[in-house]
Order: C-alpha cells, then sequence, then structure tokens
C-alpha cells in the first residue's frame, strides 16, 4: 500500500497552503500547476502522476520520491 505523504513534507518545511506550494515549484523547479491540481494533490492521494510532476516536487521540497511516497507492504495471512 502507498501512502501519499505530501502534507506531511511541506509541513516539516513550513509550507501551508497550496498558494505557498505553488510558488516553491514555479521558484525553484520552473514547473506551474493549476489551482486544481494543486488542491487535489492535497486533499487526496494521486492514483497517477506525470514524472514531471513528481520531479518538480521533488526539487521544490528537496525530498526524493521516497518522501512523498510511502510503502506499506500488505499484511500476510497466516498459513493462506
Amino acid at each position: 500500500m502507498l501512502t501519499w505523504m505530501l502534507r506531511k513534507i511541506m509541513a516539516e518545511r513550513g509550507i501551508w497552503t497550496g498558494a505557498e506550494l505553488a510558488r516553491l515549484l514555479a521558484e525553484k523547479a520552473n514547473y506551474h500547476l493549476s489551482a486544481p491540481s494543486i488542491s487535489a494533490l492535497l486533499t487526496k492521494q494521486p492514483r497517477q502522476m506525470k514524472a514531471e510532476t513528481l520531479d518538480a516536487l521533488c526539487t521544490a521540497l528537496d525530498c526524493t520520491p521516497n518522501d512523498l511516497w510511502v510503502y506499506t507492504p500488505p499484511h500476510k495471512v497466516k498459513g493462506a
């Protein structure tokens, strides 16, 4: 199971709003997302993501994809 950690990473960096994230993406990664796209990233786990968006988020937030997504293996039932 993948868990989307964008809000946590943002909070660790003192970024609290979508507008702040959009500004950071533009300044650090020269990447622009619409307000609805930013809102979607902040309110729900993405089902798919462009590699360039992931790259821009990592650049802007100075993190890796492993920081933005946390993988938890499924719980295996004994004897199954």
